[in-house]
């Protein structure tokens, strides 16, 4: 969908006499988004629609090319998700809950029971089939370098009950042993920490500068400033510098995942 949605973009624009930062000054954005979005790199936004639409005067023809929301993948997360199927890198940060490409299904649909506005079966289902299609890239043999910098507080927040939580930080175990995920762990003993209000997702790519991803609740901003994004790293790597090693961190992860009741 991106890439012909790119396509039909850049034939508008074209047809308009604009060039890429002429459109960009013209929808209120910025050029390198307009091209990522014309190279089918970026899933537009419903909002960066209405905006091409009504820069081009197309009405809402580009609007239209958008699929329905089936809120199987969340409208803020679309982009980022289309840098993901992409990057050669991946250095998440989650607070709360495990990243969705390290998620197993039953702790998944313990986290999508909780959303608001409620999901309905199907919805769920759905959006479950999505965050499993996204979790194939650790199975593939040209797997990105995937970084997972989790707070102790996933480990011991029981989502789903303490048979889901086992199982959950065992399948995190099983994928670093198995060199596809780094993981490192930000301890409660060590306090306030550089990325204590956010989750964080940092994308690098082959043949294109890296982005950030920043999510909040109801909210995600992807960030492709060479400045911001430098910023996020530096404190992504303060934050991973006072985590535990991987090896220590794994060990927290197989004695937390005993507690709740996993035998070897």
């Amino acid at each position: 969908m991106g890439t012909n949605y790119g396509e039909w973009l850049k034939e508008q624009r074209e047809a308009a006499g604009l060039t890429q930062q002429q459109l960009a000054e013209a929808a209120v954005m910025t050029r390198t988004h307009i091209a990522h979005i014309e190279a089918g790199r970026r899933v537009p936004s419903k909002e960066d629609a209405r905006r091409l639409d009504n820069a081009l005067g197309t009405g809402n023809v580009l609007s239209s090319f958008l699929p329905q929301n089936d809120r199987a993948v969340a409208d803020h997360f679309e982009a980022a998700r289309a840098f993901e199927q992409q990057a050669t890198m991946i250095r998440e940060f989650a607070l709360s809950y495990v990243p969705g490409i390290l998620q197993t299904e039953r702790y998944m649909r313990a986290v999508l029971g909780v959303a608001f506005p409620p999901l309905g079966e199907e919805e769920c289902d759905r959006a479950v089939v999505t965050r499993l299609e996204r979790a194939e890239i650790l199975a593939d043999p040209v797997t990105p370098v995937v970084w997972a910098l989790l707070d102790e507080a996933i480990l011991r927040r029981p989502v789903g009950g303490a048979e889901v939580m086992a199982e959950q930080i065992m399948h995190v175990v099983r994928l670093a042993e198995a060199n596809r995920v780094r993981v490192h762990v930000m301890p409660f003993g060590l306090g306030a920490h550089p990325l204590l209000q956010n989750m964080l997702t940092l994308m690098g790519f082959e043949d294109q500068p890296p982005v950030a991803y920043v999510e909040g609740l109801h909210t995600g901003v992807v960030h492709d400033s060479p400045a911001m994004v430098e910023r996020f790293r530096d404190t992504y790597d303060l934050a991973l510098g006072d985590a535990l090693p991987q090896r220590e961190s794994l060990a927290l992860m197989r004695a937390t995942a005993k507690d709740y009741g996993h035998h070897d």
